[in-house]
């Protein structure tokens, strides 16, 4: 049962009843009311109006800016990054190790290839032996051919560990045993001076892929076009035989490879281009920038070589 206060009532007035409410002292006793509303305790806390539409609410609904960052917000109130960023961050980073990973796989096939040349070229035992049994060579294209055509087309081959590194070891292995018996029959100036053109050439369109804005990777059914029309046109200079219709096949081949080189790196750099290798693919990604190389540097051998014979 509730208690009244310590301070003195107001006395009723004659003839009234006393409602037993409690005026402080120092305020002055209110005025008669014949009506007067029934006694109710104080609330702990009184209700804010709800059609004031001057008086702002805070819901918890609405968090604040500066909660936004403790209540797992996308993003933060100064200097933070949003989730967008964030995912793009990441996917930048793993595309980074990406080409990281194919560039070194791509290092460690062409000095294996760069052996071979040197071996063929510069050992006069293996140069002549490798004149005089020319089935070698046919057996190694076969066994390129069939190693290519199994990590071409079988992408669990060329996703499984470690299987996917020893296809690509043993087609390394027979692309340059190819090359060196191929560089056999030029002079070494020649094979050096291709060499350091393919070089050139390589870095050159490399830089050039990761610079320009120019997007190649929606080419690809035009180069496959030039590529049909090439192999045809080989064909044709196989059965003309000449000087001058080898070494225009030579520099259509040089041309047409390098484009494929800048095509090769804009889809494994991903990014802003139409199209873009898997991260998952490193090995098809390492090997179709080898035969890029490769390519190119045979087309110029054959360029430098016809054109000083």
């Amino acid at each position: 049962m509730a208690t009244q206060p310590d301070h003195p009532t107001h006395p009723s007035q004659p003839g009234q009843p006393s409602y037993g409410w409690a005026v402080p002292d120092q305020e002055p006793p209110p005025p008669y009311n014949p009506n007067p509303p029934p006694y109710e305790l104080p609330s702990a806390a009184p209700e804010q109006p709800q059609n004031n539409p001057q008086s702002p609410r805070t819901t918890p609904e609405q968090p604040s800016a500066a909660n936004n960052m403790y209540a797992g917000g996308a993003d933060y109130e100064s200097g933070g990054l949003i989730e967008e960023d964030a995912f793009s961050f990441s996917e930048k980073s793993i595309r980074m190790a990406f080409v990281r990973k194919v560039y070194a796989i791509l290092m460690v096939q062409l000095a294996i290839t760069v052996g071979f040349i040197s071996l063929f070229v510069y050992e006069p035992n293996v140069k002549m032996y490798s004149r005089k049994h020319p089935e070698m060579w046919w057996i190694a294209l076969a066994m390129t051919i069939v190693l290519l055509i199994v990590l071409a087309c079988c992408s669990d081959f060329r996703r499984r560990w470690p299987l996917n590194i020893i296809l690509l070891g043993l087609f390394t292995l027979c692309k340059g045993f190819m090359l060196g018996a191929v560089s056999s029959l030029y002079r070494s100036d020649d094979v050096l001076i291709a060499a350091g053109i393919c070089t050139g050439v390589c870095l050159a369109l490399t830089i050039f892929a990761m610079q320009t804005k120019w997007d190649f990777t929606a080419c690809g059914g035009i180069l496959f076009v030039c590529l049909i029309v090439l192999f045809i046109f080989g064909i044709v200079a196989i059965c003309i035989p000449g000087k001058v219709i080898r070494l225009v096949y030579a520099s259509l081949g040089a041309l047409l490879f390098s484009i494929y080189l800048v095509y090769d790196t804009q889809l494994m750099l991903g990014g802003n281009h139409k199209y873009s290798i898997s991260p998952e693919e490193y090995i098809f990604a390492a090997l179709n920038l080898y035969l890029d190389i490769i390519n190119i540097f045979l087309y110029i051998l054959a360029l430098v070589g016809g054109s000083r014979n």
